[in-house]
């Protein structure tokens, strides 16, 4: 069976930067670049005109930066997923990235295969985190919980993890779609949170359940 080949969007102001990723992926048989941005404006355009899989977005970038094009993408009702690639790994940073509904947070120290897997995994709807995003989540794990959640939030939230539609989440735990939605937006209350994304990257800052990594080999 052939694999699915993934529609990707680059976007990033500095040109080498931007080639160097293309260059990256130009050996991969299941991701083609579809088309290049050189700030957010564009970004934004492309994702409309070509509405591919996963947009590959710089953080910083001239005009719309890539939090702003992510806002924009995600409140047009994209179907694209969008991942931020980029130098920056603030807590602020990864904040507004997750909170303009980015799907995950990359470093560009990211390689080759971490990106590959990252993008695939992106398409599917689960959140990506590099390693060292994650590990700055993990750190907050000592401070207390603010909520707690009950077994069965906690599973719903880690098949949303999992990449999950809610249709799936319910196959797996055996309950009814309109459950599982009962019990999301429960967990959007607890976590004061307002989509899927953030819920699990607050739940893993939280330590209320595992975090996930962009490493490809379990």
């Amino acid at each position: 069976m052939t694999a699915e080949v993934l529609r990707v969007v680059v976007a990033d102001d500095h040109t080498v930067m931007r080639a160097g990723v293309v260059a990256l992926m130009a050996a991969e048989p299941t991701v083609e670049i579809v088309g290049e941005a050189g700030d957010g404006g564009e970004a934004v355009e492309l994702v409309e005109r070509l509405d591919p899989d996963v947009a590959l977005l710089d953080l910083r970038m001239p005009g719309l930066d890539g939090v702003a094009a992510t806002t924009e993408i995600v409140a047009r009702g994209r179907r694209t997923r969008v991942l931020i690639l980029t130098t920056y790994d603030t807590d602020a940073d990864i904040e507004r990235a997750v909170e303009a509904g980015a799907i995950g947070y990359l470093l560009k120290d990211t390689t080759r295969e971490q990106l590959v897997a990252a993008i695939h995994a992106a398409a599917r709807g689960e959140t990506v985190l590099a390693p060292r995003v994650a590990a700055k989540l993990v750190s907050r794990m000592r401070r207390p919980a603010p909520v707690a959640l009950t077994a069965r939030e906690t599973q719903v939230l880690e098949a949303v993890a999992d990449g999950l539609s809610n249709a799936e989440i319910g196959k797996r735990l055996v309950i009814g779609e309109a459950t599982v939605k009962t019990h999301l937006l429960r967990i959007f209350a607890k976590l004061d949170v307002n989509d899927r994304t953030h819920a699990v990257v607050t739940a893993m800052s939280h330590g209320l359940i595992p975090h996930r990594t962009t490493n490809p080999h379990p």
